[in-house]
């Protein structure tokens, strides 16, 4: 099973490198990296999980619409990308409900950092997908925590999937940067260990970030964006497909875990 998705929000990486970067602006290119991924996904007859922040929801209604209406889970990913805030776990929530008139059972906190448990389950998610269990210098230092999924009370801890044993991440990053038959082994060797796969993108990196030196971003970032990103993500799709793994949404995951207790 492979459980794919894309931490839906308004793009403001330029601000980490201190671009002066406006809502409208990040936007603009999320819009764009949405109806890429939408179509690759609808021309490969698969369905994901969008973690769709409070802005992105309510300045894209159109695009919340198309996600939900393709067959898509739609959750939570904050209220605003650049500055989350504790109470965000319940107002993201209202927020995406409201816009996309859906029930939204998961959460997945902005860049992956640290959430309060006692919220996300007193805000009635089943499933809180807000961890990476690998060491990235400056951002993660998590080489002790579960590398798959594990019950906190009722909630159901669904970490991004990292190689079984050297903890090797296979998020977003790793698509831009390894040779796609390295990507491809490691997923293969994680689906063979955990029975399970879960990775993440962001719609800004289907942009062509390469075309824009004022956002000042990394090149591990530029490496393969853009086109060459949609590319590799339709043949890990189609590879995955040939492998006949199934690709499902993160509540179905839930569910299906609750049914084999």
């Amino acid at each position: 099973m492979i459980l794919l998705s894309f931490d839906t929000e308004e793009f403001d990486v330029p601000r980490e490198h201190g671009v002066d970067f406006s809502l409208e602006e990040g936007m603009k290119v999320s819009v764009e990296g949405t109806n890429k991924i939408l179509d690759i996904l609808l021309a490969n007859d698969v369905h994901a999980t969008f973690f769709c922040t409070g802005n992105f929801a309510e300045h894209a209604p159109e695009v919340m619409l198309r996600i939900k209406n393709e067959g898509h889970e739609i959750g939570c990913h904050g209220v605003d990308h650049w500055k989350p805030q504790p109470k965000d776990v319940f107002k993201s929530k209202e927020i995406v409900e409201r816009v996309a008139d859906v029930k939204v059972t998961g959460y997945r906190q902005p860049r992956m950092f640290p959430v309060s448990d006692e919220d996300i389950e007193k805000a009635g998610y089943l499933y809180n997908s807000s961890l990476n269990p690998a060491f990235i210098p400056g951002r993660y230092m998590h080489l002790t925590t579960p590398r798959t999924w594990f019950m906190r009370n009722e909630v159901m801890e669904i970490p991004a999937s990292v190689s079984p044993h050297l903890r090797i991440p296979l998020f977003w990053l790793a698509l831009h940067n390894f040779p796609e038959w390295f990507y491809h082994c490691l997923v293969r060797q994680v689906l063979r260990h955990d029975g399970y796969f879960v990775t993440y993108f962001h719609p800004w990196e289907f942009y062509n970030l390469k075309e824009h030196p004022e956002f000042k971003m990394p090149f591990i970032i530029k490496n393969h964006c853009g086109h060459e990103l949609e590319q590799r993500l339709d043949r890990f799709i189609k590879a995955m497909k040939a492998d006949k793994q199934e690709f499902i949404t993160f509540t179905e995951f839930v569910n299906r875990q609750k049914k084999q207790k």
